[in-house]
């Protein structure tokens, strides 16, 4: 009855299950996975977001396939101040990043095709490809006194069958940024092997060092998709706005365009009141991003404090975004790690598996967690280990 592309594995893992008893018992609960922005304790301007909603033009249909031109002017103007160029006729809105790869990947992929992605990243995109057709193969990002692509890796990965390349940029969970040399080398490359980059870019915003980061949108060395959306730039996952930039040589982009238009054009998702909201919505990203900020920078601080007492466990370097990798003993697996872990000290963290590192002994924790759960949590993790 069901179509194949759906025959997941719906059991919940052990991890789950301990989680549901846990808080099926009423137990406290340190979570250390929290990233829903909405539920970590930061301000938002509820009035201003509100009034933003009721806008009078949202009672008019003005079907776009790409969207209103007013919004994805405001998206220019939000590359701009980085230092980008982009044409608003270069941008099809969508209600997701999620909704952003399937049009791309519809707009790529035949039954089988391949996307590489990196790993570690984050597990969505497994399903994503599932219900895409697509198969995803991966290629390792290596850490040696920070993360890199493994190059060799990623060439010695593509087939006949390989479409384009997946970055993700800073990654999610190592917080890496694409560096301007790997740039030029994934140009190169795909442009060599008629592959198409797609970028994610949702994090972009969030870097700890004082340079701005490359982004990827406005590329001209290869077809390029680069991603991103309200969720993180400002904080606003409920108002379900993000887009997609196609950037590249002139030819290429135009056809790609012509086709993701008619994608977009076939499904019409965004809806008029946060189209016309999110110039509004992204006005206010900073003083949420500087929320957010501080609260990285102080639950990285005491991060750094606690793990300084002790020799059993270090970090890896992060160079933004919102998570930090923890490198513990590997005398079981990550997942027995984190079932001890919210037995013995109420404390949830993820597993390294959940982001799919190649060998055990790796926990990620969130950094936007609030202070004095987090400042608590890595206590009770370093004290159990």
């Amino acid at each position: 009855m069901f179509a194949e592309r759906t025959n997941w594995n719906l059991a919940g893992n052990r991890l789950s299950e301990a989680l549901a008893r846990h808080r099926a018992g009423g137990k406290r609960l340190l979570d250390l996975t929290a990233s829903n922005p909405t539920q970590c304790g930061f301000a938002y301007d509820s009035e201003m977001i509100l009034a933003a909603l009721r806008h009078p033009a949202a009672q008019r249909y003005e079907p776009n396939p790409k969207g209103l031109g007013s919004t994805r002017v405001a998206v220019t103007e939000y590359y701009l101040a980085r230092g980008a160029a982009i044409s608003a006729e270069d941008i099809v809105l969508t209600t997701s990043t999620s909704e952003a790869y399937s049009f791309v990947f519809r707009l790529l992929c035949n039954l089988g095709d391949e996307l590489l992605i990196p790993a570690p990243s984050y597990p969505l995109f497994g399903f994503l490809a599932d219900i895409q057709d697509v198969k995803l193969v991966r290629y390792p990002l290596i850490y040696d006194h920070g993360w890199q692509i493994d190059f060799h890796s990623l060439q010695q990965a593509i087939t006949p069958r390989t479409r384009g390349v997946i970055v993700v940029n800073p990654n999610n969970p190592t917080g890496h940024f694409v560096k301007e040399k790997e740039l030029a080398k994934l140009n190169e490359l795909c442009a060599a092997r008629g592959l198409v980059l797609i970028a994610d870019e949702v994090f972009m915003d969030f870097g700890l060092g004082d340079a701005h980061p490359v982004t990827f949108a406005g590329n001209v060395g290869a077809l390029t998709f680069a991603m991103s959306g309200l969720s993180k730039i400002a904080g606003l996952p409920q108002m379900k706005m993000a887009w997609v930039i196609a950037s590249g040589p002139g030819d290429l982009k135009r056809q790609a365009m012509e086709r993701l238009e008619v994608i977009a054009d076939t499904y019409l998702s965004p809806n008029a009141p946060v189209q016309l909201a999110t110039p509004v919505f992204l006005q206010q990203r900073h003083g949420f991003q500087k929320q957010v900020m501080e609260r990285v920078r102080k639950n990285l601080a005491e991060l750094d404090r606690q793990l300084s007492k002790q020799k059993t466990c270090s970090r890896l370097e992060v160079e933004g975004g919102w998570y930090a990798v923890l490198r513990v003993p590997a005398t079981g697996s990550d997942e027995e790690l984190a079932i001890e872990l919210l037995a013995k000290g109420d404390v949830y963290v993820h597993p390294g598996h959940f982001f799919d590192f190649a060998a055990e002994g790796y926990l990620v924790v969130s950094l936007i967690a609030r202070e004095e759960e987090f400042a608590e949590g890595i206590g009770r993790v370093l004290s159990t280990l």
